[in-house]
């Protein structure tokens, strides 16, 4: 810091006697701290967290090192308050949190705030009381109905289909009002507190393992006393939840620690169930559903080794767990586990990095993996194992491609889905329809004059929302009133043009009224607790026909579900991103999954504007597989990821040009810094600036530089000299700007 304490007398010191602390605070400045110590600097340990004055106020950092003095000690502040006596953070998670920060070029202070809690973060030291679980009691199992309160009963059933007690965080998921509505409950001697005592050791039930989960949990046993990736390879339905649970009970029972990251939050709760039932073990969950006290508990347990299993989204990485001995990613492929702003880590590979430098095992599963991760599998890297069929006999559904132009089809459904979905309903099992657009309809247009109702901020036409009367931007979240008269004309002749969740809701409520059809999108599940509560009413058949987004698609096991119809499905045929095409290949077999996941055989129809496209007839015929080895195929030709490395400089500002001047100003910094540099000047191509795909994005217009090199080494030696001129260059403080290294959306 470059301001002057006033509170010692320098002149009677020997500087080169004087030890400061090194700090990380959570700033956007590419640097640490320095202080002087507040007492002894042996008590300052790396991991520790400090008070410290910064500019005017007071902030809350994590002690990196001590060191010598490197400035004039006269301009250093001294540290407030050493607020623990032991590290908050190990060795191993400062380690990781290090590394990140430089690889992802990202301030090392704002890389160690996401790795802390925020009540951390913010410089609680205060104990917090071990939380209690709750079960029903002998009457609350034989209680069948609760008459006039309908929350009451709601969250009466929730406990009770967990088959056991459940956490507050839980109860939290299914409905926010939760501990207003428990209380009546143990009034009524309903519900009972109860705090579960964990005995891994004893009993549990064990899954008896087909012979592809049984090779595959034994591979990982063959490896746990050192680092060992697997790249579990399962279609969707063949169990490869049992292969982790059959080598988690090993390493719990081991003495030590299992770590699970998923991409989504709606997946947490059922697989907390999946451990609870199958470890007599104590599972903590993190992720954001979760109040500031819920998350500290979660990362107190995990990190004082008493959680045998945590369970996390992205962040759950960082977590200090003393007795680590398997990690899981799940879903590996999936884009969430990427974060999309602000710090922008990739938590699989983060996960991975963790796993080699703690000597243990870690399990990649998807049904549908990453090009990254099936090319790191071709090189040698990961292992392959394969699980190819259906576990309990089930089969896969039969995969059909279906026109979806012309007059066959009726507000977005074919004719030949319509009738399937008639013979299907009237079995008594359950169809799900797919579409990832929600609202009522992409487009408002005026037949007068055919201009369309666009977002004032953005490049991007307004989404009709029907149920609330609303324009909706799904870009920058700006609405407006839907308008009874077309603003350039002033004609009244306004058209809905294209199809979203709401608009099929209401046909098929209207096409089959006797039966229930339900909603799930981002719309319909706002509330906290509604997304348990719709996926519970679609598991249970009390839905006849579901109606959703990808919130639908990632891992729910609807059994009852034996037709599944995909609308516009080749949306990623031609769109801007590189990944398109491998995305829609993934979403398409991961909603396909959801189909004849029990006995039943199961059928899935999928319209398309281009039923001949050869990747998609690829991807229906010969699955994702051999789709997969042509996209890398074509990836290698034109020398995209998993081939080269990428980084993607972006750039926004008020003015049309004030982005691209920017970039442009820092790629003429880049041939200065970099004239010299043989290697970088070889094997570095940067491209741009060019304007983003879209421009105009909340008011503001965006421009982005894309650094690409068949070689990680340059890329990074590169990006290292460029990342202080972003900060200080005097263009800086009239855009924003971001890098984002191994970019996933390039959008």
């Amino acid at each position: 810091m470059q301001e002057k304490s006033g509170s010692l007398l320098f002149d009677e010191l020997d500087q080169d006697e004087l030890t400061i602390v090194k700090v990380a605070i959570a700033v956007p400045l590419s640097r640490s701290f320095d202080y002087l110590p507040d007492g002894p600097v042996k008590k300052y340990l790396p991991g520790c967290r400090v008070r410290v004055p910064f500019g005017r106020m007071q902030k809350v950092g994590v002690v990196l090192g001590t060191g010598p003095a490197t400035i004039e000690i006269s301009k250093l502040k001294k540290v407030t308050e050493l607020l623990d006596v032991s590290p908050v953070l190990p060795d191993e998670i400062l380690e990781l949190v290090n590394w990140a920060a430089a690889y992802y070029h990202h301030p090392v202070g704002e890389a160690f705030a996401t790795a802390l809690p925020i009540m951390l973060r913010k410089g609680s030291s205060k104990e917090i009381e071990r939380p209690c679980d709750y079960a029903l009691t002998d009457a609350g199992q034989a209680t069948l109905e609760i008459k006039r309160a309908p929350a009451q009963a709601a969250l009466l059933n929730f406990i009770r289909s967990s088959d056991g007690a459940v956490s507050a965080a839980e109860c939290r998921l299914f409905d926010d009002r939760w501990s207003t509505v428990i209380k009546p409950l143990i009034k009524k001697e309903l519900v009972k507190k109860v705090w579960p005592e964990y005995n891994p050791n004893e009993s549990t039930p064990v899954v008896t393992l087909n012979e592809e989960q049984r090779l595959a949990s034994e591979k990982l046993h063959e490896n746990l006393d050192h680092y060992y990736c697997a790249l579990i390879d399962g279609i969707t339905g063949s169990g490869k939840t049992e292969v982790y649970l059959d080598v988690a009970r090993t390493v719990i029972q081991a003495g030590k620690q299992v770590l699970v990251v998923l991409p989504e939050i709606g997946l947490t709760p059922q697989l907390v169930a999946r451990f609870r039932t199958a470890l007599a073990c104590q599972v903590e969950v993190l992720h954001s559903g979760l109040n500031d006290t819920e998350r500290m508990l979660a990362w107190h347990a995990a990190a004082d080794g008493s959680a045998h299993v945590l369970i996390g989204t992205r962040s759950a990485v960082f977590t200090p767990m003393p007795g680590l001995g398997l990690i899981v990613v799940d879903e590996e492929h999936d884009g969430s586990l990427k974060q999309q702003d602000g710090f922008r880590y990739q938590a699989r590979d983060l996960a991975l990095l963790r796993a080699r430098k703690a000597k243990i095992p870690i399990a990649l599963g998807s049904a549908t993996p990453s090009l990254e991760s099936l090319h790191n599998a071709q090189k040698g890297l990961y292992e392959t194992l394969y699980l190819r069929n259906r576990a309990a006999g089930a089969k896969l559904p039969k995969m059909i491609s279906v026109d979806g132009r012309g007059s066959e089809v009726d507000q977005g459904l074919s004719r030949r889905l319509l009738l399937l979905m008639d013979e299907v309903l009237a079995r008594g099992e359950q169809v799900m329809v797919f579409i990832n657009r929600r609202g009522y309809a992409p487009v408002l247009m005026c037949e007068a004059c055919k201009s369309i109702a666009d977002c004032d901020h953005c490049d991007a036409h307004m989404t009709v929302h029907a149920y609330s009367g609303r324009l909706r931007c799904h870009h920058c979240g700006a609405e407006r009133a839907v308008p009874l008269a077309c603003g350039a004309c002033e004609a009244t002749e306004l058209v809905n043009v294209g199809v979203g969740t709401e608009r099929i809701d209401e046909f098929l409520s209207e096409k089959f009224p006797d039966y229930k059809v339900l909603r799930i999108d981002r719309d319909s599940t706002r509330r906290k607790g509604e997304l348990q509560k719709h996926l519970a009413a679609a598991t249970d058949g009390s839905a006849n026909i579901l109606v959703g987004t990808q919130m639908l698609a990632k891992g729910h096991n609807f059994p009852l579900v034996t037709l599944v119809g995909v609308i516009d499905a080749d949306r990623g045929l031609f769109g801007s991103d590189f990944r398109a095409v491998e995305q829609m290949g993934q979403l398409i077999l991961q909603v396909a999954g959801r189909a004849g996941r029990a006995k039943k055989p199961g059928v899935v129809l999928v319209q398309s504007r281009n039923p001949d496209h050869p990747l998609l007839q690829v991807l229906l015929a010969e699955g994702y597989t051999e789709f997969a080895n042509q996209l890398l195929e074509e990836r290698q030709l034109a020398q995209w990821p998993p081939f080269v490395y990428v980084a993607l400089l972006r750039a926004e500002s008020v003015s049309k040009e004030g982005a691209k001047q920017y970039l442009s100003e820092m790629k003429r910094l880049i041939r200065s810094l970099t004239d010299a540099d043989a290697e970088i000047k070889s094997k570095v191509s940067v491209l741009g600036p060019a304007h983003a795909p879209m421009e105009r994005l909340a008011g503001r217009y965006r421009a982005q530089l894309l650094f690409l090199s068949p070689v990680r080494k340059p890329l990074h030696k590169m990006l290292a000299s460029l990342r202080p001129n972003l900060e200080i260059h005097p263009l800086s403080r009239k855009v924003r700007w971001s890098l984002d290294i191994d970019p996933h959306d390039m959008l």
